[in-house]
């Protein structure tokens, strides 16, 4: 199936006024009633996130697997609870303000676009989509529809993040020249596609995991619940899932748009899995905060970042000692964990980005660790700034607590479907972030070629690459 077939087949589906209703509800109500499309792991998080707000009422939960919903009921048990978001948006549409989208990677453009379509604010977990055609699709509507939207990138309203936006943007090491970001975590597959099928555990809708994407036989311990984020046809890989994190505050800072080049260093593709360690290359148009081009470096997987001059701290003789050792043997649950793990003083960061401008380098460690400059071979102090900004721009103190700090980003959304505020991640932003960190997700598709990126067509240069921007979607 199209996806323009998709998209009307869910607008007919809806039959209804796409923003009356809401709004309505709001002002009758007060109150915001939410459902939740994704349950399990990160979809829990969320959901405990966007609860704790004192004016949300969870009115309705989906998931494909019956434990998570079983899980999330027992903390919301006046909620209804479905297996098919499509039923649950059906039945509830007169009875939900708010959509909360926290599926893999596959399934947040199908269930947001059929939410935005009813005409319901959708925050949606990173990245926005799966496809690049999906994100401009969703953005589209988005304003179209003139909803409430917010992509789920929490650190994105964190202290810290929101600090080196500012300073960066107030010239503080000049104009930068050159990004480097790094991530060790692992998200790719270097091995055969699977063979054979095990038996579908009962609490699983395997049809309804897969959603859109192709069929394929189920295999325990390759899909469901976490490995998908290694898969071509699920996840984007550790570009998609950490870069969108640590790539938010470059991109935000230096107000960039999408590149013109890209470029993946990697192994050929198999065609099943992403590649375990890329090095992704990209080259952005002048800014009024960067030099006349800007040089951004992607850097993933066991041993991330690969050493380089602009990455030496002061004292370092090498940057061997900040390799990571731990991640091939990385549970689940590492991979997943939302704890920072917090970098002594001359240690590079296990993730993060380094600003290289004019008048000096610029460290922001990912997450909950104050920016440092660095000038030369010397750390230089920036207390004063910090101070000054921080008042300036009423950033408050820093907190280092995730439990605390999380639920902000969540919280904003929630403010803004009530007319209180307004979302600092809307998808007119995520949208074009999302769409840079896919094409170097495409980019490791031909690896050690250069790719050129024509945004205003939606399309490479490069006619092959093309093909990877949309698939079908299967009818389930």
């Amino acid at each position: 199936m199209k996806k323009r077939t998709f998209l009307k087949t869910m607008a007919a589906a809806s039959s209804m006024a796409v923003l009356p209703t809401g709004m309505l509800a709001f002002q009758k109500n007060k109150r915001l009633r939410t459902a939740h499309i994704g349950v399990g792991n990160m979809g829990f998080e969320d959901l405990k996130a966007i609860a704790s707000h004192g004016e949300v009422d969870v009115v309705a939960l989906c998931d494909v697997d019956s434990t998570y919903l079983d899980k999330a009921q027992e903390q919301f048990p006046m909620a209804k609870t479905f297996a098919d978001y499509r039923e649950m948006l059906r039945a509830m549409k007169n009875d939900i303000d708010a959509v909360i989208v926290s599926t893999p990677d596959h399934t947040h453009a199908p269930a947001s676009l059929m939410a935005m379509e009813m005409g319901k604010p959708v925050y949606c977990q990173k990245p926005l989509t799966h496809h690049v055609s999906e994100a401009r699709a969703m953005e589209a509507l988005a304003a179209k529809n003139k909803l409430v939207t917010q992509m789920g990138i929490q650190v994105h309203s964190f202290y810290d993040y929101r600090l080196a936006t500012l300073l960066i943007q107030s010239g503080i090491i000049g104009k930068v020249h050159t990004v480097r970001a790094w991530s060790p975590k692992d998200w790719g597959y270097d091995g055969p596609p699977p063979t054979g099928e095990d038996s579908i555990p009962d609490t699983l809708d395997w049809n309804l995991w897969l959603g859109t994407s192709p069929m394929r036989p189920y295999k325990q311990d390759y899909y469901h619940p976490g490995n998908w984020r290694k898969l071509l046809d699920y996840g984007c890989g550790t570009l998609g899932d950490m870069g969108v994190h640590i790539c938010d505050t470059p991109y935000n800072a230096l107000e960039l748009g999408v590149p013109l080049t890209i470029h993946n260093t990697c192994r050929e593709p198999n065609g099943f899995g992403f590649p375990t360690q890329n090095v992704v290359t990209y080259e952005f148009p002048e800014t009024k905060y960067t030099t006349e081009k800007l040089k951004w470096v992607w850097y993933d997987g066991p041993g991330a970042p690969s050493e380089h001059p602009e990455l030496m701290l002061p004292g370092q003789k090498d940057q061997s000692g900040n390799k990571s050792t731990s991640e091939n043997e990385a549970s689940m649950e590492d991979k997943m964990s939302l704890d920072a793990n917090v970098a002594k003083q001359g240690e590079l960061p296990e993730q993060g980005a380094m600003f290289i401008g004019e008048e000096g380098r610029l460290l922001l460690p990912h997450f909950m660790q104050l920016p440092q400059k660095i000038v030369g071979d010397e750390y230089v102090d920036i207390s004063k700034e910090i101070a000054q900004i921080s008042s300036e721009h009423n950033l408050g103190e820093p907190i280092r607590n995730y439990d605390s700090e999380g639920p902000k980003h969540y919280h904003q959304f929630v403010d803004a479907c009530l007319g209180k505020g307004e979302c600092s991640a809307p998808f007119s932003y995520a949208a074009k972030l999302t769409e840079t960190i896919l094409l170097g997700v495409i980019a490791g598709r031909f690896p050690n070629r250069t790719l050129h990126w024509d945004a205003e067509k939606g399309l490479f240069d490069e006619q092959e690459a093309n093909v990877f921007l949309n698939a079908p979607y299967r009818e389930f």
